[in-house]
Formats: structure tokens, sequence, C-alpha cells
């Protein structure tokens, strides 16, 4: 069973691969695109969260209010996955 998403997941899950500059100096509130998330950075972040959390994000989700933060993302994984864990009931 995948890991739930929790804002500090998110933010260790960068910081593990990298995705943006100075992500050691990160905090869950960051704003992630002046950090340096980019596109490219984006799409590495979505495999990984696919990877780690078992959850992918459909064209839509993939916007600037969702990717705002560590703390904007992990609420928003976590919000998709209750969605996702009641539709299979």
């Amino acid at each position: 069973m995948p890991v739930t998403a929790t804002p500090e997941l998110v933010l260790e899950l960068i910081r593990e691969h990298q995705l943006v500059e100075a992500a050691e100096t990160l905090t869950a509130d960051s704003p992630l695109f002046a950090a340096g998330l980019d596109s490219m950075a984006v799409m590495q972040l979505l495999l990984h969260l696919d990877e780690r959390f078992g959850v992918t994000l459909d064209p839509p989700e993939m916007n600037h209010e969702n990717l705002a933060s560590a703390r904007a993302l992990g609420a928003f994984l976590a919000q998709k996955a209750g969605r996702m864990s009641h539709a299979d009931l």
C-alpha cells in the first residue's frame, strides 16, 4: 500500500531528487516555482510522486495552485487520495 503524501514527505522527495535550487533551505511553505521548479522538474516530480505515493496528476491538476508549495501539493495529494479511496467503496 502506498504511503500517504504529507507536506513533509513531499519536501523530502524534492530535496532527495534536488528538483529545485537550494532544496535544503526549502520549507513546506516555500514557493516552489520561485525556488526554481521548472517544467522539467515538474515532470520529474510527477514521476517520483507516482513511484513513492502511487498517485498521478491529470493534466488539469498540474497547475500553479496545486504545485505552489510542498504544503499545497501534499494537501492536494491527500485530498485526491481521499477521493480515490471513497470511489473504491
